[in-house]
């Protein structure tokens, strides 16, 4: 019975008992509440303006792809696409002139981050340029802010 003893001994004592008035009041919990609340209100706007920038951002990107995707279609085939063709000539898997070595891009056309196809113009005349554009986050033509059309 010694070594019991021994072992009784080093338990401890006392035990940490919780008092009934023992957790955090309603009104501390409004206050914590509260203030997250207002860091949210504070950084929220924020953040969501940085996702619209984003946005907008990557038109841009895709936009440049497209076009460089456009320019190297006319080195191969001498022309751009006529509107009836669009940027579906890009990826089509049928050569539709001599020459043509596409498609030119993997998969299908990409949307814009606002979910909306591009919209291709092309040359007026032989020597022009083709537009390439996305009619922004309204999906018409126009606009200002998020809604302007991004080249």
């Amino acid at each position: 019975m010694g070594w019991r003893a021994g072992l009784k001994s080093a338990r401890p004592q006392c035990i940490a008992t919780l008092s009934p008035k023992a957790g955090f009041s309603l009104l501390e919990i409004l206050i914590v509440l509260t203030i997250i609340a207002l860091i949210a209100a504070l950084v929220g706007p924020r953040l969501l303006a940085q996702l619209d920038r984003s946005k907008v951002m990557a038109a841009r990107v895709q936009v440049r792809a497209l076009q460089s995707a456009i320019g190297t279609l006319h080195l191969d085939i001498g022309r751009y696409p006529t509107p009836s063709e669009g940027l579906n000539l890009l990826v089509t898997d049928s050569p539709p002139a001599p020459g043509w070595a596409g498609p030119y891009l993997s998969g299908s056309l990409p949307l814009d981050p606002w979910r909306h196809p591009y919209v291709y113009e092309a040359p007026a005349d032989s020597s022009g340029q083709p537009k390439i554009y996305s009619y922004g986050a309204d999906g018409k033509a126009g606009g200002e802010g998020l809604n302007a059309d991004v080249y």
